[in-house]
């Protein structure tokens, strides 16, 4: 038995684990890394092993850092099967598509570009890391439906149960039961967790008893502010903005971020906090569908939630909410001089259209800017929260007027305490690997003496061990044992613990 990382390791994105037993190979997650042009690099580069000889694929959930790269490991020979819940299916064609269609738009904005530097004579094009048809043949090789809490039989010595992870819709934590020359293993792979006391998903499902666990530390080093509180700050951002006579723009991921955004806004109207005449723009075709997708799957939401749909309030529908999915609908936005509420991805404006409304709202004193997720160093988004006094847009400086807002409660994963509860319930393993989604630098996952904040070594002195990520010959790489993991090196620096 042995498990390697490709992915998500000391690093946020890319998440991307391989295990090997009883001569079959599974991943769990492939996704794409994020947050600029090295990142772009990381994910043309070779994957670290075969993508042909990788036998099935385990897919948490369906955000773009844990899916991103499946097309691209299906163009470069990845034949096995793919398996998921049924509503991460769905989200997943939505997230595949989308990027492919960004990647083919930004490999002829390049091409383009170079022409234009080079000569038209000289033109050399630039190929996406993966098109819209691989994207759609990637489809083809979704096959089981994983349903939360029912084992399912991979492969002679490999059983997957999928549990209830509480971060979007259809996420999941994975526990492989794992056997091989008699010996016995539990692994389980957090994926990325949520927290309790969300309006709409149901709160996580405590995680079985493992040996090793594999588990995201987004946020091991600190504490979120209240939901309660970043809803009346988010209220009165909007209320200050629109006394201002300016437009709020709010950078949303389509998965889940938006949808929540829409229930809190349509609560806001219902409470009589924000005006019913107030005009809201979901400007994001994906998110739009994405909430198509929330109404199919009203199992993964709170009975509150499925009452309200069953009665007939649609807890999505904000008064005078907009659809806008057509290029000349979003472009009209930006003639609306104040009074909108405009929500459009990409969340850490990387791309996407809220690019544009940044364009045309990051200058004005009266806008304002709402950043309600995380913003991945190198990111645009990033970058206007660092405190940037101009930035580039479509090769325009845009000097940034507009009030900047970054409120930190309306986080998808768990914070500290959230992780370190889900933790306990995994009984003792005997090693457990905070280092998938960890963020650059930031303290290790541990419970603080009283009055300090997390870090330091405590966590190997409690048997936490972060690990290196590695890519092929150099992957962190080593047997599944009770009492050691060994990782080597291109064969060297070989460490047991």
């Amino acid at each position: 038995m042995k498990i390697s990382f490709h992915g998500a390791d000391r690093e946020v994105t890319g998440s991307c684990h391989l295990v090997e037993c009883n001569g079959r190979r599974l991943l769990v997650d492939c996704g794409m890394f994020q947050g600029g042009r090295r990142m772009a690099e990381e994910n043309a580069a070779d994957f670290g092993f075969d993508p042909a000889r990788i036998d099935h694929l385990l897919l948490t959930h369906a955000h773009l850092d844990h899916c991103g790269r499946i097309p691209l490991l299906v163009k470069r020979g990845f034949r096995g099967e793919i398996i998921t819940a049924a509503a991460s299916r769905e989200l997943a064609r939505l997230v595949l598509l989308d990027a492919a269609h960004l990647q083919e738009e930004e490999a002829e904005y390049q091409s383009r570009k170079m022409a234009r530097h080079r000569g038209h004579h000289n033109r050399q094009w630039v190929e996406p890391l993966y098109t819209v048809l691989d994207a759609l043949n990637s489809l083809d090789f979704f096959g089981r439906t994983a349903r939360y809490g029912q084992p399912l039989d991979i492969a002679p010595g490999i059983r997957a149960t999928f549990v209830n992870a509480g971060h979007i819709l259809g996420s999941a934590c994975v526990l492989l039961e794992l056997e091989e020359q008699g010996r016995r293993r539990r692994v389980l792979f957090s994926g990325d967790l949520g927290y309790s006391g969300r309006p709409l998903l149901q709160d996580p499902t405590p995680p079985p008893a493992a040996d090793v666990v594999v588990m995201e530390t987004t946020y091991g080093d600190r504490l979120h502010k209240p939901l309660q509180p970043s809803i009346e700050e988010l209220y009165e951002a909007i209320e200050d903005t629109f006394r201002r006579g300016g437009n709020v723009v709010i950078p949303t991921f389509a998965l889940e971020r938006a949808q929540e955004l829409l229930y809190f806004l349509h609560e806001g109207v219902r409470q009589g906090r924000l005006p019913g005449a107030m005009q809201v723009f979901l400007d994001s075709p994906m998110a739009i569908s994405a909430t198509e997708i929330f109404r199919h799957h009203l199992d993964c939401l709170k009975p509150g939630a499925v009452k309200r749909f069953g009665a007939g309030e649609d807890p999505f529908a904000v008064p005078g909410l907009h659809f806008t999915r057509e290029t000349a609908q979003s472009m009209a936005i930006n003639q609306i001089g104040g009074g909108a509420v405009i929500m459009a991805g990409s969340g850490m404006c990387t791309g996407g259209r809220v690019r544009h409304h940044l364009k045309h709202d990051l200058w004005r004193r009266d806008s304002s800017i709402v950043f309600v997720g995380y913003a991945a160093r190198g990111t645009l988004a990033r970058i206007i929260i660092d405190g940037a006094r101009t930035v580039r847009l479509f090769g325009e400086e845009i000097p940034v007027r507009a009030r900047i807002y970054t409120i930190g409660g309306f986080s998808a994963h768990a914070d500290r305490d959230e992780l370190l509860a889900w933790y306990r319930h995994t009984g003792r393993p005997h090693h457990t690997h905070p280092g998938a989604r960890r963020r650059p630098g930031h303290a290790p996952l541990r419970q603080p003496p009283a009055g300090q904040h997390p870090g330091g070594d405590a966590c190997h002195r409690r048997g936490v061990h972060p690990v290196n990520r590695g890519r092929g010959a150099i992957g962190r790489r080593g047997p599944i044992d009770r009492h050691s993991i060994v990782y080597s090196e291109a064969g060297k620096g070989r460490r047991s613990f």
